[in-house]
């Protein structure tokens, strides 16, 4: 049954307010894709808090067209799902390993900072560390120097203690 106009512009409505709020967000065609894997998409999507939403290429090009993106929609083959999520990576991420499970989702591409960017910098994004991953290297690059530095004051305690000791046993 043919959605009606206000359903339509519904959907406009859920799908610009999702790209606009989010940072990034991947277009991927989902056809082919059993119901119970789209629920596992759904659901890992769920737990990253990235939001999926499904449709027609027509609606996508209208949300295009408000959002000032520069891409046709209607070059995509096949269904269009919409992943759009709080950072730059997290969609571009459940979606490349969706992928790689599944032969029939194929990444279309993306929006970044209001424009349009292709399937292989969707790949590359995916690729990338998290922000936690990140802060938790620089964290450690910047206990690094301060570890090294008790390990040396202690390496220099430690030999003084040998020595002091290799001194009473030799005297005994």
């Amino acid at each position: 049954m043919p959605k009606t106009k206000k359903q339509k512009a519904l959907t406009i409505e859920s799908l610009t307010g999702g790209l606009k709020e989010s940072k990034g967000a991947v277009f991927a065609n989902f056809q082919g894709l059993k119901v119970a894997d789209f629920e596992t998409l759904r659901k890992d999507a769920r737990a990253e808090k990235v939001q999926v939403q499904v449709a027609k290429k027509t609606l996508v090009k209208r949300v295009f067209e408000d959002l000032g993106v520069v891409a046709d929609p209607k070059a995509f083959a096949g269904g269009i799902v919409t992943l759009s999520g709080p950072d730059e990576i997290s969609a571009a991420k459940i979606v490349s390993i969706f992928a790689k499970t599944h032969e029939s989702v194929t990444i279309y591409g993306g929006v970044l900072e209001g424009k349009f960017i292709d399937a292989t910098a969707v790949k590359h994004l995916a690729s990338l560390p998290s922000k936690h991953q990140l802060l938790g290297q620089l964290v450690g690059t910047l206990n690094a120097p301060i570890s090294g530095f008790v390990k040396v004051l202690g390496g220099n305690l430690s030999n003084l203690v040998n020595v002091l000791n290799n001194i009473k046993e030799a005297k005994v």
